[in-house]
Protein backbone atom coordinates (compact mmCIF):
# COMPACT_ATOMS: atom_id res chain seq x y z
CA UNK A 1 0.00 0.00 0.00
CA UNK A 2 1.36 3.38 -0.96
CA UNK A 3 0.47 5.80 1.80
CA UNK A 4 -0.53 9.39 1.33
CA UNK A 5 1.13 11.61 3.92
CA UNK A 6 -0.17 15.11 4.50
CA UNK A 7 3.30 16.30 5.46
CA UNK A 8 4.54 15.80 1.90
CA UNK A 9 2.30 18.50 0.47
CA UNK A 10 4.83 21.08 -0.67
CA UNK A 11 3.62 24.11 1.24
CA UNK A 12 6.68 26.32 1.50
CA UNK A 13 6.16 28.48 4.55
CA UNK A 14 9.78 29.37 5.13
CA UNK A 15 9.07 32.98 4.30
CA UNK A 16 6.58 35.50 5.54
CA UNK A 17 6.16 36.71 1.96
CA UNK A 18 2.64 36.02 0.72
CA UNK A 19 2.25 33.51 -2.08
CA UNK A 20 1.15 35.33 -5.21
CA UNK A 21 -2.35 34.26 -6.29
CA UNK A 22 -2.45 32.04 -9.34
CA UNK A 23 -4.49 34.46 -11.44
CA UNK A 24 -1.87 37.20 -11.13
CA UNK A 25 0.82 35.28 -13.03
CA UNK A 26 1.48 37.33 -16.13
CA UNK A 27 4.25 35.49 -17.97
CA UNK A 28 3.05 34.38 -21.39
CA UNK A 29 4.54 30.94 -20.88
CA UNK A 30 2.33 30.27 -17.88
CA UNK A 31 -0.91 31.90 -18.92
CA UNK A 32 -1.23 30.28 -22.33
CA UNK A 33 -1.64 26.55 -22.92
CA UNK A 34 1.21 24.69 -21.28
CA UNK A 35 3.55 22.47 -23.30
CA UNK A 36 2.92 18.70 -23.43
CA UNK A 37 4.01 16.73 -20.41
CA UNK A 38 7.23 14.76 -20.47
CA UNK A 39 7.97 11.36 -18.97
CA UNK A 40 11.10 9.27 -18.49
CA UNK A 41 12.83 6.47 -20.34
CA UNK A 42 12.19 2.96 -19.01
CA UNK A 43 15.58 2.47 -17.37
CA UNK A 44 16.41 1.31 -13.86
CA UNK A 45 17.60 4.39 -11.98
CA UNK A 46 19.30 2.72 -9.02
CA UNK A 47 21.74 -0.18 -9.25
CA UNK A 48 22.25 -2.84 -6.61
CA UNK A 49 25.24 -1.93 -4.45
CA UNK A 50 24.80 -3.81 -1.17
CA UNK A 51 26.09 -7.22 -0.12
CA UNK A 52 24.11 -10.39 -0.76
CA UNK A 53 24.20 -11.23 2.95
CA UNK A 54 22.52 -7.92 3.74
CA UNK A 55 19.93 -8.35 1.00
CA UNK A 56 19.16 -11.92 2.07
CA UNK A 57 18.07 -10.56 5.45
CA UNK A 58 16.04 -7.88 3.69
CA UNK A 59 14.29 -10.49 1.55
CA UNK A 60 13.30 -12.57 4.56
CA UNK A 61 11.99 -9.56 6.50
CA UNK A 62 10.09 -8.30 3.46
CA UNK A 63 8.58 -11.67 2.56
CA UNK A 64 7.61 -13.16 5.90
CA UNK A 65 5.97 -10.17 7.53
CA UNK A 66 3.10 -7.84 6.68
CA UNK A 67 3.22 -4.05 7.00
CA UNK A 68 1.17 -4.36 10.19
CA UNK A 69 3.98 -6.38 11.77
CA UNK A 70 2.12 -9.71 11.58
CA UNK A 71 4.25 -12.69 10.62
CA UNK A 72 3.53 -14.86 7.58
CA UNK A 73 4.23 -18.57 8.00
CA UNK A 74 4.89 -19.44 4.36
CA UNK A 75 6.00 -17.70 1.20
CA UNK A 76 3.48 -17.19 -1.60
CA UNK A 77 3.85 -16.14 -5.22
CA UNK A 78 2.13 -16.59 -8.57
CA UNK A 79 3.04 -19.83 -10.30
CA UNK A 80 3.23 -19.79 -14.10
CA UNK A 81 2.86 -16.99 -16.69
CA UNK A 82 1.36 -13.71 -15.52
CA UNK A 83 -1.27 -11.56 -17.22
CA UNK A 84 -2.38 -8.00 -16.43
CA UNK A 85 -5.57 -6.18 -17.45
CA UNK A 86 -6.75 -2.61 -16.89
CA UNK A 87 -10.28 -1.55 -15.91
CA UNK A 88 -11.90 1.82 -15.29
CA UNK A 89 -11.43 5.27 -16.75
CA UNK A 90 -7.66 5.21 -16.69
CA UNK A 91 -5.61 8.28 -17.56
CA UNK A 92 -3.81 7.99 -20.93
CA UNK A 93 -0.46 8.03 -19.14
CA UNK A 94 -1.36 4.86 -17.24
CA UNK A 95 -1.23 2.76 -20.40
CA UNK A 96 2.20 3.95 -21.50
CA UNK A 97 3.63 3.80 -17.98
CA UNK A 98 2.25 0.29 -17.49
CA UNK A 99 3.73 -0.86 -20.80
CA UNK A 100 7.12 0.51 -19.72
CA UNK A 101 6.84 -1.17 -16.32
CA UNK A 102 5.91 -4.55 -17.80
CA UNK A 103 8.86 -4.29 -20.20
CA UNK A 104 11.18 -3.64 -17.27
CA UNK A 105 9.74 -6.57 -15.33
CA UNK A 106 10.36 -8.87 -18.28
CA UNK A 107 13.89 -7.58 -18.80
CA UNK A 108 15.16 -6.93 -15.27
CA UNK A 109 13.12 -9.33 -13.13
CA UNK A 110 12.97 -12.06 -15.81
CA UNK A 111 9.19 -12.40 -15.40
CA UNK A 112 6.83 -13.84 -17.99
CA UNK A 113 4.23 -11.07 -17.71
CA UNK A 114 1.96 -9.76 -20.48
CA UNK A 115 -1.07 -7.50 -20.91
CA UNK A 116 -4.46 -9.08 -21.55
CA UNK A 117 -8.13 -8.16 -21.80
CA UNK A 118 -9.29 -11.41 -20.26
CA UNK A 119 -11.40 -11.18 -17.08
CA UNK A 120 -9.36 -14.13 -15.82
CA UNK A 121 -6.17 -12.05 -15.68
CA UNK A 122 -3.72 -12.78 -12.88
CA UNK A 123 -3.65 -9.10 -11.94
CA UNK A 124 -6.33 -6.48 -12.51
CA UNK A 125 -5.44 -2.79 -12.34
CA UNK A 126 -8.54 -0.67 -11.82
CA UNK A 127 -8.66 3.12 -11.82
CA UNK A 128 -11.00 4.45 -9.12
CA UNK A 129 -11.87 8.10 -8.30
CA UNK A 130 -9.68 9.29 -5.44
CA UNK A 131 -12.58 10.13 -3.16
CA UNK A 132 -14.07 6.68 -3.59
CA UNK A 133 -10.72 5.00 -3.03
CA UNK A 134 -9.91 6.96 0.11
CA UNK A 135 -13.35 6.46 1.60
CA UNK A 136 -12.55 2.75 1.56
CA UNK A 137 -8.94 3.06 2.81
CA UNK A 138 -8.43 6.63 4.11
CA UNK A 139 -4.63 6.60 4.44
CA UNK A 140 -3.91 4.92 1.11
CA UNK A 141 -3.03 6.60 -2.15
CA UNK A 142 -3.46 3.16 -3.76
CA UNK A 143 -3.45 -0.44 -2.61
CA UNK A 144 -3.51 -4.10 -3.66
CA UNK A 145 -5.91 -6.86 -2.58
CA UNK A 146 -5.65 -10.65 -3.05
CA UNK A 147 -8.32 -13.00 -4.43
CA UNK A 148 -10.46 -10.31 -6.09
CA UNK A 149 -10.79 -9.23 -9.72
CA UNK A 150 -12.41 -5.78 -9.45
CA UNK A 151 -13.65 -3.04 -7.10
CA UNK A 152 -17.14 -4.48 -6.62
CA UNK A 153 -15.69 -7.82 -5.63
CA UNK A 154 -13.35 -6.10 -3.19
CA UNK A 155 -16.14 -4.07 -1.59
CA UNK A 156 -18.20 -7.23 -1.13
CA UNK A 157 -15.27 -9.07 0.48
CA UNK A 158 -13.25 -6.43 2.31
CA UNK A 159 -14.33 -7.47 5.81
CA UNK A 160 -13.67 -11.16 5.24
CA UNK A 161 -10.65 -13.43 5.48
CA UNK A 162 -10.78 -13.75 1.72
CA UNK A 163 -8.69 -10.57 1.36
CA UNK A 164 -6.25 -11.45 4.16
CA UNK A 165 -2.78 -12.02 2.67
CA UNK A 166 -1.77 -14.25 5.58
CA UNK A 167 -4.37 -16.86 4.59
CA UNK A 168 -2.92 -17.43 1.11
CA UNK A 169 -1.08 -20.59 0.14
CA UNK A 170 -0.48 -19.42 -3.45
CA UNK A 171 -1.33 -16.26 -5.37
CA UNK A 172 -3.80 -16.72 -8.21
CA UNK A 173 -5.70 -13.44 -8.64
CA UNK A 174 -5.26 -9.96 -7.21
CA UNK A 175 -6.39 -6.41 -7.90
CA UNK A 176 -4.49 -3.14 -7.75
CA UNK A 177 -6.59 -0.02 -7.19
CA UNK A 178 -5.06 3.27 -8.33
CA UNK A 179 -6.50 6.81 -8.40
CA UNK A 180 -8.16 7.66 -11.70
CA UNK A 181 -7.86 11.42 -11.27
CA UNK A 182 -4.40 11.90 -9.77
CA UNK A 183 -1.33 13.39 -11.45
CA UNK A 184 0.37 11.06 -13.95
CA UNK A 185 3.41 10.67 -11.70
CA UNK A 186 1.31 9.63 -8.71
CA UNK A 187 -0.46 7.02 -10.83
CA UNK A 188 2.88 5.73 -12.14
CA UNK A 189 4.37 5.59 -8.65
CA UNK A 190 1.34 3.60 -7.51
CA UNK A 191 1.75 1.20 -10.42
CA UNK A 192 5.37 0.54 -9.50
CA UNK A 193 4.91 0.04 -5.77
CA UNK A 194 1.69 -1.96 -5.91
CA UNK A 195 2.87 -4.13 -8.81
CA UNK A 196 6.01 -4.94 -6.82
CA UNK A 197 3.94 -5.96 -3.81
CA UNK A 198 1.34 -7.95 -5.72
CA UNK A 199 4.16 -9.93 -7.34
CA UNK A 200 6.60 -10.17 -4.47
CA UNK A 201 7.25 -9.00 -0.90
CA UNK A 202 4.28 -7.64 1.04
CA UNK A 203 6.14 -5.72 3.73
CA UNK A 204 7.84 -2.33 3.81
CA UNK A 205 11.04 -1.66 5.75
CA UNK A 206 11.96 1.86 6.83
CA UNK A 207 15.63 0.84 6.99
CA UNK A 208 15.94 0.28 3.23
CA UNK A 209 17.82 3.11 1.47
CA UNK A 210 17.34 1.91 -2.11
CA UNK A 211 13.81 0.57 -2.48
CA UNK A 212 10.14 1.35 -3.01
CA UNK A 213 9.55 -1.20 -0.23
CA UNK A 214 9.81 1.68 2.24
CA UNK A 215 6.95 3.83 3.48
CA UNK A 216 9.04 7.00 3.24
CA UNK A 217 7.92 7.25 -0.43
CA UNK A 218 11.32 8.66 -1.41
CA UNK A 219 11.83 6.32 -4.38
CA UNK A 220 9.32 6.84 -7.15
CA UNK A 221 10.01 3.82 -9.38
CA UNK A 222 11.34 0.30 -8.94
CA UNK A 223 15.07 0.20 -8.26
CA UNK A 224 17.69 -2.40 -9.04
CA UNK A 225 17.24 -3.78 -5.52
CA UNK A 226 13.49 -4.13 -6.07
CA UNK A 227 14.00 -5.97 -9.34
CA UNK A 228 16.48 -8.30 -7.66
CA UNK A 229 13.96 -9.06 -4.91
CA UNK A 230 11.43 -10.02 -7.58
CA UNK A 231 13.97 -12.21 -9.40
CA UNK A 232 14.67 -13.97 -6.11
CA UNK A 233 10.94 -14.41 -5.45
CA UNK A 234 10.51 -16.21 -8.77
CA UNK A 235 13.78 -18.14 -8.70
CA UNK A 236 13.23 -21.82 -9.63
CA UNK A 237 14.71 -22.88 -6.29
CA UNK A 238 11.74 -21.33 -4.46
CA UNK A 239 8.02 -22.08 -4.52
CA UNK A 240 4.82 -21.18 -2.72
CA UNK A 241 4.47 -22.87 0.65
CA UNK A 242 8.12 -22.71 1.70
CA UNK A 243 8.85 -21.65 5.27
CA UNK A 244 11.20 -18.88 6.34
CA UNK A 245 13.85 -21.43 7.31
CA UNK A 246 13.61 -23.19 3.96
CA UNK A 247 13.89 -19.93 2.04
CA UNK A 248 16.78 -18.75 4.22
CA UNK A 249 18.67 -21.93 3.43
CA UNK A 250 18.25 -21.42 -0.32
CA UNK A 251 18.96 -17.68 -0.47
CA UNK A 252 22.80 -17.62 -0.42
CA UNK A 253 23.08 -19.74 -3.56
CA UNK A 254 20.26 -17.87 -5.32
CA UNK A 255 21.77 -14.46 -4.63
CA UNK A 256 25.26 -15.62 -5.56
CA UNK A 257 23.88 -16.75 -8.93
CA UNK A 258 21.73 -13.68 -9.60
CA UNK A 259 24.09 -11.06 -8.16
CA UNK A 260 27.66 -12.41 -8.21
CA UNK A 261 29.09 -8.97 -7.38
CA UNK A 262 27.33 -9.12 -4.02
CA UNK A 263 29.57 -11.88 -2.70
CA UNK A 264 28.58 -15.20 -1.18
CA UNK A 265 28.16 -16.49 2.33
CA UNK A 266 28.15 -14.41 5.48
CA UNK A 267 25.26 -13.18 7.57
CA UNK A 268 23.68 -9.85 8.32
CA UNK A 269 21.57 -8.71 11.23
CA UNK A 270 19.53 -5.54 11.54
CA UNK A 271 17.51 -4.29 14.49
CA UNK A 272 13.80 -4.24 13.80
CA UNK A 273 12.11 -0.89 13.44
CA UNK A 274 10.21 -0.61 16.70
CA UNK A 275 6.45 -0.33 16.59
CA UNK A 276 6.73 2.70 18.91
CA UNK A 277 8.82 4.49 16.27
CA UNK A 278 6.41 3.50 13.49
CA UNK A 279 3.41 4.71 15.49
CA UNK A 280 5.18 8.00 16.22
CA UNK A 281 5.94 8.50 12.53
CA UNK A 282 2.40 7.61 11.48
CA UNK A 283 1.04 10.19 13.91
CA UNK A 284 3.51 12.78 12.64
CA UNK A 285 2.81 12.17 8.97
CA UNK A 286 -0.95 11.82 8.80
CA UNK A 287 -3.81 14.20 9.43
CA UNK A 288 -6.17 13.69 12.32
CA UNK A 289 -4.06 15.03 15.18
CA UNK A 290 -3.31 18.62 16.14
CA UNK A 291 -0.15 20.26 14.73
CA UNK A 292 1.39 20.23 18.21
CA UNK A 293 0.69 16.52 18.61
CA UNK A 294 2.21 15.78 15.24
CA UNK A 295 5.34 17.81 16.01
CA UNK A 296 5.69 16.02 19.34
CA UNK A 297 5.36 12.67 17.57
CA UNK A 298 8.14 13.54 15.13
CA UNK A 299 10.38 14.61 18.01
CA UNK A 300 9.58 11.33 19.77
CA UNK A 301 10.60 9.37 16.67
CA UNK A 302 13.92 11.22 16.60
CA UNK A 303 14.53 10.40 20.27
CA UNK A 304 13.65 6.73 19.81
CA UNK A 305 16.11 6.45 16.94
CA UNK A 306 18.84 8.14 18.95
CA UNK A 307 18.23 5.85 21.93
CA UNK A 308 18.46 2.77 19.70
CA UNK A 309 21.57 4.06 17.95
CA UNK A 310 20.06 4.11 14.47
CA UNK A 311 21.76 5.83 11.57
CA UNK A 312 20.78 6.09 7.93
CA UNK A 313 17.32 6.29 6.33
CA UNK A 314 15.25 5.96 9.50
CA UNK A 315 17.11 8.66 11.39
CA UNK A 316 17.13 10.97 8.38
CA UNK A 317 13.43 10.44 7.71
CA UNK A 318 12.49 11.32 11.29
CA UNK A 319 14.43 14.59 11.06
CA UNK A 320 12.89 15.27 7.65
CA UNK A 321 9.39 14.86 9.07
CA UNK A 322 10.29 17.06 12.03
CA UNK A 323 11.51 19.79 9.71
CA UNK A 324 8.38 19.67 7.56
CA UNK A 325 6.16 19.97 10.62
CA UNK A 326 8.14 22.89 12.04
CA UNK A 327 7.82 24.89 8.80
CA UNK A 328 5.35 27.67 9.58
CA UNK A 329 5.76 27.11 13.32
CA UNK A 330 9.45 27.57 14.12
CA UNK A 331 11.62 28.32 11.10
CA UNK A 332 14.88 27.96 13.01
CA UNK A 333 13.88 24.52 14.31
CA UNK A 334 12.75 23.51 10.82
CA UNK A 335 16.04 24.47 9.20
CA UNK A 336 18.02 22.76 11.98
CA UNK A 337 16.07 19.54 11.39
CA UNK A 338 16.57 19.75 7.62
CA UNK A 339 20.30 20.27 8.10
CA UNK A 340 20.45 17.21 10.36
CA UNK A 341 18.57 15.10 7.80
CA UNK A 342 20.84 16.36 5.03
CA UNK A 343 24.01 15.39 6.91
CA UNK A 344 22.63 11.90 7.50
CA UNK A 345 21.54 11.39 3.90
CA UNK A 346 24.74 12.76 2.38
CA UNK A 347 26.83 10.32 4.41
CA UNK A 348 25.83 7.45 2.10
CA UNK A 349 25.78 7.12 -1.67
CA UNK A 350 22.57 5.11 -1.30
CA UNK A 351 20.64 8.09 0.09
CA UNK A 352 21.63 10.85 -2.32
CA UNK A 353 18.10 11.07 -3.74
CA UNK A 354 16.90 11.60 -0.17
CA UNK A 355 19.20 14.61 0.06
CA UNK A 356 17.62 15.99 -3.13
CA UNK A 357 14.27 16.13 -1.30
CA UNK A 358 15.98 18.05 1.50
CA UNK A 359 17.45 20.42 -1.09
CA UNK A 360 13.93 21.64 -1.94
CA UNK A 361 13.35 22.61 1.67
CA UNK A 362 16.73 24.31 2.04
CA UNK A 363 16.20 26.13 -1.25
CA UNK A 364 12.93 27.53 0.10
CA UNK A 365 14.80 29.06 3.02
CA UNK A 366 17.59 30.37 0.80
CA UNK A 367 15.24 31.91 -1.77
CA UNK A 368 13.08 33.56 0.88
CA UNK A 369 16.25 35.12 2.33
CA UNK A 370 17.20 36.48 -1.09
CA UNK A 371 20.24 34.17 -1.30
CA UNK A 372 20.18 33.44 -5.02
CA UNK A 373 23.62 31.81 -5.14
CA UNK A 374 22.82 29.20 -2.47
CA UNK A 375 19.48 28.47 -4.10
CA UNK A 376 21.20 27.84 -7.44
CA UNK A 377 23.89 25.67 -5.85
CA UNK A 378 21.29 23.53 -4.09
CA UNK A 379 19.27 23.12 -7.28
CA UNK A 380 22.31 22.29 -9.41
CA UNK A 381 23.31 19.48 -7.04
CA UNK A 382 19.81 18.02 -6.77
CA UNK A 383 18.47 18.33 -10.34
CA UNK A 384 20.60 15.47 -11.76
CA UNK A 385 19.49 13.23 -8.88
CA UNK A 386 15.81 13.98 -9.45
CA UNK A 387 16.24 13.24 -13.16
CA UNK A 388 18.15 10.00 -12.52
CA UNK A 389 15.49 8.80 -10.09
CA UNK A 390 12.65 9.77 -12.44
CA UNK A 391 10.89 12.15 -10.07
CA UNK A 392 9.30 14.75 -12.33
CA UNK A 393 7.59 16.68 -9.53
CA UNK A 394 10.87 17.07 -7.66
CA UNK A 395 12.76 17.90 -10.86
CA UNK A 396 10.27 20.58 -11.93
CA UNK A 397 10.21 22.16 -8.47
CA UNK A 398 14.00 22.39 -8.33
CA UNK A 399 14.06 23.97 -11.79
CA UNK A 400 11.46 26.51 -10.67
CA UNK A 401 13.58 27.42 -7.65
CA UNK A 402 16.63 27.92 -9.80
CA UNK A 403 14.62 30.05 -12.24
CA UNK A 404 13.48 32.38 -9.46
CA UNK A 405 17.05 32.63 -8.16
CA UNK A 406 18.28 33.54 -11.64
CA UNK A 407 15.58 36.21 -11.75
CA UNK A 408 16.89 37.62 -8.47
CA UNK A 409 20.32 37.89 -10.08
CA UNK A 410 18.88 39.83 -13.00
CA UNK A 411 18.98 36.93 -15.46
CA UNK A 412 15.41 37.27 -16.69
CA UNK A 413 16.01 35.60 -20.05
CA UNK A 414 17.75 32.56 -18.53
CA UNK A 415 15.10 32.38 -15.81
CA UNK A 416 12.24 32.35 -18.30
CA UNK A 417 13.95 29.70 -20.43
CA UNK A 418 14.45 27.43 -17.41
CA UNK A 419 10.89 28.05 -16.25
CA UNK A 420 9.65 26.95 -19.67
CA UNK A 421 11.86 23.86 -19.53
CA UNK A 422 10.31 22.91 -16.18
CA UNK A 423 6.73 22.89 -17.46
CA UNK A 424 6.65 19.51 -19.31
CA UNK A 425 8.03 17.83 -16.18
CA UNK A 426 5.61 19.78 -14.00
CA UNK A 427 2.63 18.61 -16.03
CA UNK A 428 3.68 14.99 -15.50
CA UNK A 429 4.46 15.56 -11.83
CA UNK A 430 1.52 17.75 -10.81
CA UNK A 431 -1.18 16.95 -13.35
CA UNK A 432 -3.55 19.74 -14.24
CA UNK A 433 -2.52 23.12 -15.63
CA UNK A 434 -3.99 24.75 -12.52
CA UNK A 435 -1.74 22.63 -10.30
CA UNK A 436 1.30 23.56 -12.37
CA UNK A 437 0.50 27.27 -12.23
CA UNK A 438 -0.13 27.02 -8.50
CA UNK A 439 3.31 25.49 -7.99
CA UNK A 440 4.94 28.23 -10.06
CA UNK A 441 3.14 30.86 -7.97
CA UNK A 442 4.05 29.10 -4.74
CA UNK A 443 7.76 29.10 -5.54
CA UNK A 444 7.69 32.62 -6.92
CA UNK A 445 5.91 33.80 -3.78
CA UNK A 446 8.96 32.92 -1.70
CA UNK A 447 11.05 35.64 -3.35
CA UNK A 448 11.52 38.59 -0.99
CA UNK A 449 11.45 41.07 -3.89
Amino acid sequence: MRQTFAVWALAFAASCAPVQPVDTITRAATTSALPPMQGFADTSPVRVTRSNAEMAQDFLDLTFRLESGRSISTMTRFEGPLTVRVLGSAAPSLTSDLDALLARLRKEADLDIRPTQSPDASITIQAIPQRTLQRAVPKAACFVVPRVRDWDEYMASRSSERVDWSTLTQREHAAIFVPADAAPQEIRDCLHEEMAQVLGPLNDLYRLPDSVFNDDNIHAVLTGFDMLMLRVTYAPELRSGMTRAQVASALPAILARLNPRGGSGGTASFPDTSRDWIRAMETALTEGSSPATRRAAAARAVRIGQTLGWTGPREGFAYYAMGRLEVGNDSRAALTAFEAADRIYRASQATQIHSAHIAVQKAAFALSAGDAMTTIELADLAIPLAREHQNAALLATLMMFKAEALELQGGSVAAEALRLDSLPWARYGFGSDDNVRARLAEVRGLRPF
